[in-house]
């Protein structure tokens, strides 16, 4: 209990970072997951067009909300990933106090 107080200034900090890593880990993954199962879902109408099991209008609207929803998902995911370019974290010099700066535009 004493060795945790103690060390809680470093592990406090260390711990947060893991966490924050695990969460950022999963939305990916998640966002991921979301992006193949709308592909594989795309497949799947152009495999029941093929077959002849739709007629090629109703394969032309859902294509195109299939690919539109893949172009929007991507949007957002580039989208997020120059959010977490633009916002750095500065350390002071004697390594004690931090601060966060996130450009908005």
């Amino acid at each position: 209990m004493l060795f945790e107080l103690l060390t809680f200034p470093i592990s406090g900090p260390l711990g947060g970072i893991v966490w924050l890593g695990e969460q950022l880990l999963e939305r990916a993954t998640s966002e991921l997951d979301d992006i193949q199962n709308v592909q594989k879902q795309l497949l799947a109408l152009q495999l029941a067009f093929d077959m002849g099991d739709i007629s090629e209008e109703d394969f032309e609207i859902q294509e195109e909300e299939l690919l539109l929803k893949i172009q929007a998902m991507e949007e957002e995911m580039e989208a997020e990933q120059q959010e977490e370019i633009e916002s750095e974290e500065f350390i002071s010099e004697d390594g004690l106090s931090s601060f966060s700066i996130t450009v908005l535009d």
